[in-house]
């Protein structure tokens, strides 16, 4: 679904990726793992168009994606949740959540109510706060926002960046029980996370960067066991 080739890319004159592949395939969630400053973050605004590489592809389902800018990137039918959220704090949840709605072309008040529910099916707390403003919302709570947003969008393809950081170890939990809520609607998830060990619980296969490459990949139960991993990651 998602094929990203020989990607470099960076900010500036300052280079961060060098020459990075990797591949995501429809109805999987894949980990992107690795230490902080790694370039895993850069890697996902590349994707998703805040960037732009110096050098590479990225391909959804065949079409090419480099140069086209995040709006119609998120058209096509990418999400992105990234670090720290960022909900809006002065937007009540509802009115968060129907900005999802903005990368939709035909908006109808029957869309709108249909997405609604499935986000509430999924996240039952954000109806009991539907008029609260999302600064009164918890981290995990925020967290259930963000997500829900991209759900309002039809994301086909979630780039989930960070999405337990900042979060006790309940609300991790629940951030496991969220991916895997996306993959029962069929949706497919790149996860960036420093929880390697819930990422690969969850995921079906992994990469680890390193200094902006990658230098290993496989499936989540191989890197479990993986003295690569305990290595590289420290787990």
């Amino acid at each position: 679904m998602l094929t990203i080739r020989e990607i470099h890319a960076g900010y500036g004159a300052t280079p961060i990726l060098f020459g990075v592949s990797l591949e995501v395939r429809q109805g999987e969630a894949v980990a992107l793992l690795g230490k902080n400053g790694m370039g895993k973050t850069t890697l996902m605004k590349t994707a998703m168009g805040f960037l732009r590489p110096s050098r590479g592809a990225i391909e959804l389902d065949g079409r090419n994606l480099v140069g086209l800018p995040p709006h119609e990137i998120a058209r096509l039918g990418v999400g992105l949740v990234p670090e720290s959220r960022r909900i809006f704090p002065g937007l009540t949840v509802r009115e968060n959540l129907e900005l999802g709605l903005s990368a939709v072309r035909e908006r109808t008040s029957d869309l709108r109510r249909r997405r609604l529910e499935e986000v509430f099916t999924h996240f039952p707390r954000l109806r009991e706060r539907i008029d609260q403003a999302g600064k009164t919302l918890s981290g995990g709570e925020q967290q259930m926002l963000a997500i829900g947003r991209v759900m309002m969008a039809g994301a086909r393809l979630v780039l989930m960046d960070e999405p337990t950081q900042g979060l006790a170890p309940a609300m991790v939990r629940h951030v496991r029980e969220m991916i895997q809520a996306l993959k029962g609607l069929g949706v497919t998830v790149l996860l960036v996370e420093q929880n390697a060990r819930m990422a690969l619980n969850v995921c079906d296969r992994g990469y680890i960067m390193e200094k902006g490459r990658i230098v290993f990949e496989g499936p989540a139960a191989e890197l479990r066991d993986s003295p690569v991993t305990r290595e590289k990651l420290g787990v």
